[in-house]
């Protein structure tokens, strides 16, 4: 059975309204400026409040202060495509897969070495 909820136009429109979210949160806070790479938008300079470790992405709204080399723009590139495939499943999915990187699946399939967690 297909589940309409993952890898659907519904999941794509939960990663458009993520994106909404991400940029409402990256654009005021960002004093770099934002910029496209890729399918990634790329908001620059934030408070280290605005996220865990050396960033997060939020639908395709990556928000960091300087974390954004690329090969972390590569791993961060695979996390919006995971945005995608699961919507806004994705915070509750993420959230249980755990808290420790090196065993959460969607940090594995996003690349452990170039998120820098190796």
């Amino acid at each position: 059975m297909i589940n309409p909820l993952v890898d659907s136009p519904i999941s794509r429109a939960g990663c458009a309204w993520a994106t909404v979210v991400g940029l409402a949160v990256g654009v005021p806070l960002s004093v770099g400026k934002v910029r496209v790479v890729g399918d990634l938008i790329v908001c620059r300079g934030l408070p280290r409040w605005a996220f865990k470790r050396g960033g997060t992405c939020v639908g395709r709204v990556y928000l960091t202060r300087d974390n954004d080399g690329p090969a972390v723009l590569r791993h961060e590139a695979r996390h919006v495509a995971q945005w995608k495939k699961y919507g806004m499943l994705m915070p509750f999915l993420y959230a249980l897969a755990g808290s420790d990187p090196l065993t959460n699946r969607f940090e594995i399939e996003a690349g452990l070495e170039e998120g820098g967690y190796r």
